[in-house]
């Protein structure tokens, strides 16, 4: 998922290795159990709101999912806890979670009896169907025709969205709660894209258009305001009664509040002098001694299966040809990158697609000195000069692409200067951060070089390769087109394709595929792979019961604040 508006974080520079083991993160830290104190409000801090549209069936920031988890419930989901418990998924509108039958093709689910939604509206079988086929009626869900086209009907969807009808993929029964879901093809991964916020259910009746704030849910709160300028609220939901600890926890405060328009210096303030309970952006290297010894015990290290990178884009000049990309990628001196991030403490670099530890993960690095290894270990200059020189792409201008926050500004000047010094013409194109991302996956902008970054969806290597590089995840004209590199190899997505049948009967040998994916995915360079992040939380002193979640992080509603 795309974290954007969720962390604008660590930027940290060079002088925050030097204090992170003072700032803590130990496992005891990142587990310990909520101490069920309920009440009060949680107030954090944020220099800008989620990008993009709150609609919970458009969003795709880790920043708005965070809350809608709060708000909203699947069929199932992942379960509420730390460690790799978080990773597990649990029964929550549905009775059970169901074993598929006819082959892996189909899945029927029962629903709970008595759940209400926010406006006091009884959830029905029905609402199911309603919100999957106004997932695809909205048009502008990002992984609508990649994720749930699997649906009977629902490739029809994809291409006459208005009229999209389920029908035949969704039966339903309000009389029995029983809902049923019939797919064209066996997907291993169907649990896991049933557990995400775009198919959390809606009542029926929800506008088939982009809303400007969540509509009603049947979580333990419900969303009051959605102000960009200012601030978002959450506040308990009358209607609920907690159904299942493990699914959707009751929740501690009364009150949850996001607060826009803060620098990082005045987060980091207000968090220490218990104004804001936790600050959602890194806070600045000026201010890294004082948290490390006056505040180490409120400061939380987690390391992230995510990647932080510069897509070319594939199809417009110079970056469509081969060896100009992997010219960029022989320059690139990625301890310098993860200097700029926070250094090797925050981050470690990388060559390729997938992070470490996740499914499909090999070591693979063909872009550095003396290769072989499978790891980074110094740029190439000579080879990036002999490259572009070969590819005949020297003196082309290049725009390079990224938002304006510290960090990302700083990686996108050291670009703006690597590119000049193999050959190339290039300059900077700081967006603000709300508008970068979108206007990097629209393909009518053209875009050559653009950063972007990426945390995963659910535990599976098609969330990274198939999501962010295959064919189906080119929208053209479509800010909601997360494969912004616009890269489609046909025997590539073949291999995917191939992957992700093999993961019904044989994880095993899926995962082999999907390493030999992320390797040839790599040798054809349409990323410039900087690094794999870690994450810091900083938390006022009255907060208590911290829980960092594999899948959704820092878990604000089981925070005690009182």
């Amino acid at each position: 998922m795309r974290p954007r508006s969720l962390f604008q974080f660590l930027a940290l520079f060079g002088a925050a290795a030097l204090v992170l083991t003072a700032c803590g993160g130990s496992k005891k830290k990142s587990s310990s159990p909520s101490s069920g104190n309920a009440g009060g409000t949680l107030v954090t801090v944020a220099k800008a709101a989620p990008s993009g549209s709150p609609d919970p069936q458009i969003d795709y920031t880790l920043q708005e999912w965070q809350l809608l988890i709060l708000t909203h419930d699947g069929l199932v989901g992942f379960k509420r806890a730390a460690g790799t418990e978080g990773t597990k998924i649990v029964a929550d509108l549905a009775t059970t979670v169901p074993k598929p039958t006819d082959g892996g093709k189909t899945y029927t689910f029962t629903l709970r009896k008595g759940i209400k939604f926010s406006n006091g509206k009884t959830l029905k079988a029905s609402d199911v169907k309603y919100t999957f086929e106004r997932l695809f009626k909205i048009g502008q869900s990002p992984n609508a025709g990649t994720w749930y086209n699997v649906i009977v009907g629902g490739d029809a969807c994809v291409k006459t969205p208005k009229s999209c009808n389920l029908d035949q993929g969704v039966i339903v029964d309000d009389a029995s709660g029983k809902v049923t879901f019939h797919l064209t093809k066996s997907d291993p991964e169907f649990l896991d894209q049933l557990s995400v916020p775009f198919a959390f259910i809606l009542p029926t009746g929800t506008p088939n258009t982009e809303v400007k704030i969540p509509p009603p849910g049947t979580g333990p709160y419900k969303w009051v305001e959605y102000n960009p300028n200012k601030e978002l609220k959450l506040v308990r939901n009358p209607n609920f009664k907690e159904w299942s600890k493990d699914a959707q926890p009751a929740g501690n405060p009364d009150v949850i509040v996001q607060k826009f328009g803060l620098s990082a210096e005045a987060q980091v303030t207000q968090v220490e002098n218990g104004q804001a309970d936790w600050m959602f952006d890194p806070p600045p290297a000026d201010r890294l001694n004082e948290m490390s010894t006056k505040y180490a015990d409120q400061v939380h290290v987690n390391p992230l299966t995510a990647i932080y990178y510069y897509a070319f884009g594939v199809n417009t000049p110079p970056f469509n040809n081969l060896k100009a990309r992997q010219a960029v990628n022989f320059a690139v001196d990625r301890n310098a990158l993860v200097k700029i991030y926070g250094g090797p403490n925050l981050a470690v670099p990388t060559c390729q697609i997938l992070p470490p530890n996740f499914p499909g993960y090999k070591p693979y690095c063909p872009y550095t000195k003396n290769p072989g290894s499978g790891k980074w270990t110094a740029p190439d200059l000579a080879k990036a000069k002999q490259l572009v020189a070969a590819s005949g792409t020297k003196g082309a201008a290049v725009k390079v692409n990224t938002d304006t926050t510290d960090v990302n500004k700083a990686t996108g000047l050291y670009f703006v200067d690597l590119l000049n010094s193999i050959g190339y013409k290039a300059q900077l194109q700081a967006l603000a951060p709300d508008i970068q991302y979108p206007y990097c996956q629209n393909s009518k902008n053209k875009i050559q070089f653009c950063y972007s970054s990426w945390y995963q969806d659910y535990p599976a290597a098609s969330d990274f390769l198939d999501i962010l590089l295959g064919c189906n995840s080119i929208h053209p004209n479509s800010d909601s087109s997360p494969n912004i590199a616009q890269f489609c190899n046909k025997p590539i997505q073949a291999k995917m394709d191939q992957a992700a049948v093999q993961a019904v009967t044989d994880p095993t040998t899926s995962n082999e595929t999907w390493a030999s994916v992320d390797k040839a995915v790599t040798d054809q360079a349409p990323w410039v792979s900087m690094y794999n992040p870690k994450l810091i939380d900083f938390l006022s002193k009255r907060v208590k019961g911290y829980q960092f979640s594999p899948q959704w992080y820092f878990l604000l509603g089981q925070a005690s604040v009182k």
